[in-house]
């Protein structure tokens, strides 16, 4: 099993690179979602073993994440059907965000596309910390191809960007690596992995163990969007066709995210949860902030919801460094993957229609693009924590963890940024969906593309799901998901 899911979306993903026909190669790319989607849930029925001796494993917390990234990747692959469709070939067309299509063969996009898949299964099942590392790094240099998909000048820019302040931040995960070695120095036949070295966690060197977390929030820290190494993400998500900032935005920082936690659940097991917590819950509010200040008036709004990444990256590091609010943290990430998918999908439907990611250009969303323009609207209510949708679920639990562990302070913060982020996107999203149509948005091409509408509503009728019900089986998986990742 664990050979099929990663075999299927880089074989793939290789194949594409060489299929010249757009049918075949759209084709192959729903189809490998769909198998890795069904593998996928085959994995809900009874975890499979361990390969290359426990380097690779599915364990409670890498299906949660897997399971978040083949579903966003199948709703982004059935989207990029109609994405890729509406974008034609011609050097006369424009495709739907403003390019010429010519200038990104069809081809690199589909296959690092499929092969950003296998790398992000890579992580979720990568128990060796050596071999995570790999798999992090390799979501990089797959997924570059991707931001550069517009050949603007401003898109070259965002992707060297991403390249080299994500590289450094590997390099010092990296480094992090080695110090996590050092400490298990009295071990030599210690595997690296999370499990071996929480197991034997008592025996480690603590100084060595605080030094290599220090590298790994640092290293991993910058992948996942924590402030102040966050300054990749705006460019790249902005600048990145939406059905890949989708996939950036709502699985891949995950990965990084997962990552981290791994490396957090070594240190809880060897007494020192207090240390990673407050710096946990330290960055996360930092980030919060960070995004907040940026939040208020954004006038692109593809970089709003980029700055909103990092604020919800930020609630998911304080929600684990509370430690009792962890599983609620899990739950935030998947509320928060499936809304921010939603709005980045719906968003692409905005710049189909209008050619333009500023927010001044945009009004009367709600009658001139009804379907799109009340997905956005819903999306901005999801995302922001308002009631009945999932976020605010997830979001409440976060802040009783805090009530209960008695940071009072930290909890009227936590709520006070919350707010801030809301009114400052509020201000943007209301005058968006309000109004008079604007000039741009006057005489637009009908919302006739299914392909481009239902993988978004699916969306959007999944976080009111969870916000109304949360079923056993999620609430299960996501405290076993906690349980793994070093909650107390």
């Amino acid at each position: 099993m664990i050979w099929a899911l990663l075999g299927v979306p880089t074989a793939a993903g290789a194949a594409a690179f060489f299929i010249r026909p757009d049918g075949p190669r759209r084709f192959l790319l729903l189809a490998a979602a769909l198998a890795h989607a069904a593998l996928t849930a085959a994995c809900w029925g009874a975890l499979p073993g361990p390969v290359l001796g426990g380097y690779l494993e599915l364990d409670a917390a890498g299906r949660l994440f897997l399971s978040l990234t083949s579903v966003l990747f199948l709703a982004t692959a059935a989207y990029a059907k109609g994405f890729l469709k509406s974008a034609g070939h011609s050097k006369e067309e424009e495709d739907a965000e403003g390019f010429l299509f010519d200038n990104a063969p069809e081809a690199v996009f589909i296959g690092c596309l499929l092969l950003f898949l296998g790398t992000m299964t890579l992580a979720a099942l990568s128990q060796h910390f050596g071999l995570l590392w790999v798999g992090i790094e390799a979501t990089t240099l797959v997924s570059a191809p991707l931001i550069h998909f517009h050949r603007q000048r401003s898109s070259l820019e965002a992707t060297w960007k991403y390249l080299l302040i994500c590289s450094v931040g590997i390099a010092l995960a990296l480094l992090g690596n080695f110090f996590l070695a050092v400490a298990a120095r009295h071990h030599q036949d210690l595997l690296m992995t999370g499990r071996e070295l929480a197991a034997h966690a008592a025996e480690l060197d603590q100084p060595w163990l605080k030094a290599a977390f220090l590298l790994f929030l640092v290293g991993y820290g910058t992948k996942m969007g924590l402030a102040p190494l966050h300054t990749w993400l705006p460019d790249a998500h902005s600048e990145a066709p939406s059905v890949v900032s989708a996939l950036l935005s709502g699985a891949l920082l995950n990965c990084a995210f997962l990552a981290l936690m791994r490396v957090n659940a070594v240190l809880c097991a060897a007494g020192l949860a207090d240390f990673t917590g407050g710096l946990l819950m330290g960055f996360g509010l930092l980030s919060m902030a960070v995004a907040a200040a940026f939040i208020i008036g954004q006038t692109d709004f593809k970089r709003m919801l980029a700055y909103s990444s990092v604020e919800h990256m930020g609630v998911l590091a304080f929600g684990v460094g509370l430690g009792a609010a962890a599983p609620a943290a899990m739950l935030h990430a998947v509320n928060h993957s499936l809304t921010k998918a939603l709005l980045f999908l719906t968003a692409g439907n905005l710049l189909a229609a209008g050619r333009t990611k500023s927010v001044g250009e945009v009004r009367g969303l709600l009658r001139a693009l009804p379907f799109s323009g009340f997905l956005w609207l819903i999306g901005f209510l999801a995302i922001t924590g308002s009631p009945p949708f999932g976020p605010f679920i997830s979001e409440l639990w976060i802040l009783q963890g805090a009530l209960g562990r008695h940071h009072g302070a930290l909890a009227a913060l936590y709520l006070a940024l919350l707010a801030v982020v809301f009114v400052g996107m509020a201000t943007i999203v209301l005058k968006m969906c309000h109004g008079e149509p604007s000039e741009r948005f006057k005489v637009v091409p009908a919302e006739d593309d299914p392909w481009r509408l239902w993988p978004p509503a699916l969306l959007a009728a999944a976080v009111l799901v969870l916000g109304l019900w949360v079923p056993r089986p999620l609430l299960d998986a996501v405290k076993e998901a906690a349980v793994v990742l070093g909650a107390r």
